[in-house]
């Protein structure tokens, strides 16, 4: 895929010029919220940037506006409601089940507010992807972006990686950095952050799936 530069101040590492897969990559997409980088996915598939379909979108929230987007799209989404369920393990269970039934390869959570069990990244190991607004290791976890302006931290960003156990863990594909500007509150530094996450996850995507196939372990 190719990179697409914006007016936006950032650094992008890596640079990916151009990631390859002889066969599309079939993602399952989990969102909780507004479901942008799920467009953003969506659309850099439709645009030929990335070699992939889109096989489901599972949602947590009964008015997450992703599933709007999905349908706007004609991608099925699927509502599993956490509340629904006895236990995290239980919930990820049926979440496994219902990516499998679609038949997923690589799982995207994209804006996914809820922990992820051993009974999640056991069935899909190395294959799921996360992106986090903010420079990993720091300021995990929520209001990230919060964090980093009451630290007073002058650059930060967001990180595209690979999900493990441990709360925004994982080997990291690729960090985009987005300076802290004086005037910044939590809504602006977080718009700006959000360009970036837009930019780098179908790119993420790609080098993940050319990785795995050039390495045969990603740890």
């Amino acid at each position: 895929m190719t990179l697409c530069p914006d007016s936006t101040l950032s650094l992008v590492s890596p640079s990916i010029s151009d990631c390859q897969q002889v066969a599309p990559l079939k993602l399952g997409i989990m969102a909780s919220g507004n479901g942008s980088n799920f467009d953003v996915v969506a659309q850099a598939i439709q645009d030929g940037q990335l070699n992939a379909q889109i096989q489901v979108l599972i949602y947590n929230n009964p008015s997450a506006k992703a599933a709007v987007r999905a349908a706007n799209r004609g991608v099925e989404a699927v509502l599993l409601n956490h509340r629904n369920y006895q236990s995290r393990e239980e919930f990820d269970e049926k979440i496994v089940q219902t990516l499998r039934h679609y038949d997923v390869e690589w799982v995207i959570l994209a804006g996914w507010m809820r922990l992820v069990t051993s009974v999640f990244i056991d069935a899909f190991p190395e294959r799921i992807i996360n992106i986090h607004p903010s420079l990993l290791p720091s300021f995990k976890g929520i209001h990230a972006v919060e964090q980093a302006l009451a630290y007073g931290v002058k650059i930060t960003g967001c990180t595209a990686h690979i999900t493990c156990l441990e709360m925004d863990s994982g080997p990291i594909l690729i960090q985009a950095a987005v300076p802290v500007l004086p005037d910044d509150t939590a809504e602006t530094l977080h718009a700006r952050i959000q360009i970036q996450e837009h930019r780098i996850l179908p790119q993420a995507i790609a080098l993940a799936a050319s990785l795995s196939k050039a390495t045969p372990s990603l740890t």
